[in-house]
């Protein structure tokens, strides 16, 4: 039985709740096919510990995919992101207290990582589900964009494809049409090897 990991955060700035988690984890042994299986598991929202926790994750279970999910307030559609950047700057404390300012991710590593997943073929599926979904150009600078980069650095050279996605909170987007959502685009990421070629960029 081959695996996906699907990961979502503790929560975090005072919430009682992260719905990149409580979706995730409602997948949690979902089976895309007969021979691949979801595994939810869940990161903490720290700058030191979420990296080390997600490499330990992938160490122990030898995913054929990794997914990492989190929460992007503000946002009223699921975001598929395409780029995971080398700083590390935090607007507010993590869950330990701390903020970096300015920071790599990975010191001397690349400027930046792409996703290696279908994201264009992921937005269309989770679109004709009836949910919103769109590319996302920035993941952020806080934890989820860390974990994103730190995720793409350690399978770097690897056949195991990944990548990261944003949910938006439970006011903007209904649980468990967020679950819906989350099922169609990991589902078409696994099934989709090569990417759809159509237009998913920002002017501005």
């Amino acid at each position: 039985m081959r695996t996906v990991l699907l990961t979502g955060f503790e929560p975090f700035d005072q919430d009682s709740v992260n719905p990149s988690w409580e979706a995730a984890r409602r997948l949690d042994g979902f089976k895309i096919d007969e021979q691949v299986t979801i595994v939810a598991r869940r990161l903490p929202c720290a700058f030191t510990t979420a990296g080390e926790c997600l490499v330990k994750l992938i160490e122990e279970l030898r995913p054929a995919m990794v997914i990492a999910t989190g929460l992007a307030t503000g946002r009223s559609e699921i975001s598929i992101e395409r780029v995971a950047i080398n700083i590390n700057d935090a607007r507010i404390p993590d869950n330990l207290g701390e903020q970096p300012v300015d920071t790599a991710v990975v010191a001397g590593g690349p400027a930046a990582y792409f996703s290696t997943l279908p994201i264009k073929a992921m937005v269309r599926a989770v679109r004709e589900a009836g949910i919103a979904a769109s590319v996302s150009q920035t993941a952020g600078t806080f934890v989820c964009n860390q974990v994103f980069y730190r995720l793409q650095h350690v399978l770097t050279g690897s056949e195991v494809r990944s990548g990261f996605i944003h949910v938006p909170s439970q006011s903007s987007m209904a649980l468990p049409t967020l679950v819906d959502g989350l099922r169609s685009a990991v589902s078409a990421a696994w099934n989709t090897p090569v990417d759809v070629v159509e237009g998913g960029g920002q002017v501005s």
